[in-house]
């Protein structure tokens, strides 16, 4: 996601202004994204979760703080300001998981860039206590180097598998110019799967692709440019990932274990790297948009959730450029768009009961589908 450059490009498409709303097409249902936990505005919010077990809501900030909801306040319950690296736009603290045990064991999850030369990539387990994270109980699990300063993605996520899902860019720049997505022995450009109950950090899975060769371990899926924005179906399982592009097209995929996405070689179903692109191998997306319709995609889920019942085995994701929010229906696999919104969408997030929310990086604010 080119945050600083999509935010100028956001300009082109509105004025300054409240959440504007409208019902596209007959077929999508009216909605509204209506502010909720009002009672504070953070920076720069990057995602929110709700621990297994809890109700309570938990806000990352790019530039390293962690806010627990506590009735209708707000409580610090990280600050990792000091650790983490957040100066480049796509920099920060960028992913959070908790463990699935997290009510019994207290464990959780985070990636996050820190300061070296280059940049690296950090994904770490933390411990909790009486309502705080306990910093000196970091374990690095893994670390990988950034060329450049963008393209980090950095989401976690546990699967219905009970593995630790964690996505990482293509190392940055513009058009991969190491060819990372096509390289299935480096780890950038890849979705990794692990382990994180077995070895001293983590295991391999073994029905991980290339748990026995021909890549590295960790990969699950590879050939992504940056991921931002994924998650499972809770009805399925199906992994969601948007993927952002580079020049034209913005992408969704269901990924599939061993999974070649194509990037590079491809942006979206269309040929990159040379005119004759060969589709051999390559997992065609499920959807895609150009851009004269947006410029940098913000994933979010399959809605599983009661509130719109129309909404049902519909994916949910958003422009981050034009605050456009499109509803896919899965079965029909036809597309709708769904609400306008004057904001700049950082996250998706799904509560317990499975109804969607969004995160705006540009004022702090966080609201709730509902309906109209």
């Amino acid at each position: 996601m080119q945050w600083g450059e999509a935010v100028r490009i956001r300009v082109l498409f509105f004025f300054l202004g409240f959440v504007v709303l409208f019902n596209a097409q007959a077929a999508a249902p009216e909605v509204e994204f209506k502010r909720v936990l009002a009672s504070r505005s953070f920076e720069r919010p990057i995602a929110m979760v709700q621990p297994p077990g809890e109700a309570s809501w938990y806000v990352i900030e790019k530039a390293g703080l962690i806010w627990r909801q506590s009735g209708d306040e707000f409580t610090l319950f990280a600050d990792l300001t000091k650790r983490i690296e957040s100066r480049p736009n796509e920099a920060g603290l960028l992913g959070i998981a908790f463990h699935p045990d997290y009510q019994d064991n207290g464990l959780l999850f985070l990636s996050y860039t820190v300061q070296s030369n280059p940049l690296r990539s950090v994904l770490a387990r933390f411990q909790s206590e009486n309502g705080r994270l306990v910093e000196g109980s970091a374990h690095t699990l893994l670390t990988v180097e950034q060329p450049y300063g963008n393209h980090n993605s950095g989401q976690l996520a546990f699967g219905p598998d009970g593995y630790l899902y964690f996505s990482l860019g293509d190392g940055g720049s513009a058009g991969d110019p190491a060819d990372n997505g096509q390289n299935p022995n480096t780890l950038l450009g890849s979705l990794l799967r692990l382990d994180v109950d077995k070895g001293e950090s983590y295991a391999i899975p073994k029905d991980n692709p290339f748990h026995s060769g021909g890549g590295a371990p960790e990969i699950y899926a590879y050939g992504l440019r940056n991921p931002w924005g994924w998650g499972f179906d809770r009805d399925n399982g199906q992994l969601w990932l948007a993927d952002v592009g580079q020049d034209a097209w913005e992408e969704v995929n269901i990924i599939r274990a061993g999974g070649n996405y194509g990037w590079n070689l491809r942006e979206g179903s269309h040929c990159y790297a040379r005119p004759d692109c060969s589709s051999k191998g390559v997992v065609d997306p499920v959807l895609e948009y150009s851009h004269e319709e947006g410029c940098s995609i913000t994933g979010g889920y399959v809605y599983r959730g009661q509130t719109i019942p129309e909404l049902q085995g519909h994916y949910l994701f958003s422009d981050f450029c034009t605050g456009q929010v499109w509803a896919y229906d899965v079965k029909s696999e036809t597309r709708h768009a769904l609400a306008r919104l004057s904001i700049n969408p950082s996250s998706f997030a799904q509560d317990h009961d499975g109804e969607l929310y969004i995160t705006d990086i540009s004022s702090g604010h966080i609201y709730k589908l509902l309906p109209r």
